[in-house]
């Protein structure tokens, strides 16, 4: 693909050609890029020139690190565009239309932010996302209240169960109460019978 297909490509997926910050991350990306060298020579990367001639990354990060080929740079071919060597991980610039694989670099999301992400995309307009952000709070609203349902109905099941076994503690104790008071009354009528016998004789 060309450079700008490259990054057409890139940014569709979410992301955008390759910055490479240090040597460690030069070597990883040869190392992986010496994988494909049956497939194409090189790799688009990410940089570009700005109006102004600077040479900048496409995800606005620095460019502190640079990996040039021999004689890499030529000032005639400043505008030309920047491919990672397959090879040997050196970059070099060719016509911005020649035919190369490419390397894209997403952000990282934080996984808090992961559902917040999901139905707010950034490429959208501010009012389709104020819209999304609605129904995210609905849906979390919902789920809120649903949990509430739930604790409130545990609670007042486990209370009337409560309830339920202090009436049958009460009843129980009432009927042993009332079972004790009637002999009682036996025990009493009995030694009266035996006294109103023992008069008699």
């Amino acid at each position: 693909m060309s450079w700008a297909q490259s990054v057409t490509q890139c940014i569709q997926s979410g992301g955008v050609l390759t910055s490479v910050e240090d040597l460690t991350e030069s070597n990883f990306l040869a190392e992986h890029a010496d994988l494909h060298t049956s497939k194409t020579s090189g790799f688009w990367i990410g940089i570009y020139r700005n109006v102004n001639g600077q040479l900048l990354w496409q995800d606005n990060s620095a460019l502190d690190f640079v990996n040039w080929g021999e004689g890499q740079p030529l000032e005639d071919q400043l505008d030309y565009c920047v491919e990672l060597s397959a090879f040997s991980g050196y970059w070099s610039i060719l016509p911005c239309s020649s035919q190369r694989g490419f390397i894209c670099k997403k952000p990282k999301i934080h996984p808090l932010l992961f559902a917040l992400y999901l139905f707010t995309d950034a490429r959208k307009d501010k009012a389709h996302g104020h819209v999304n952000m609605w129904i995210l709070l609905t849906l979390v609203l919902i789920i809120l209240v649903g949990m509430g349902f739930i604790v409130y109905f545990l609670f007042k099941i486990k209370t009337q169960s409560e309830t339920e076994g202090e009436t049958r503690r009460y009843s129980t104790a009432l009927e042993y109460s009332c079972a004790l008071t009637g002999r009682d009354g036996e025990s009493d009528s009995t030694s009266n019978k035996g006294n109103s016998e023992h008069s008699v004789v």
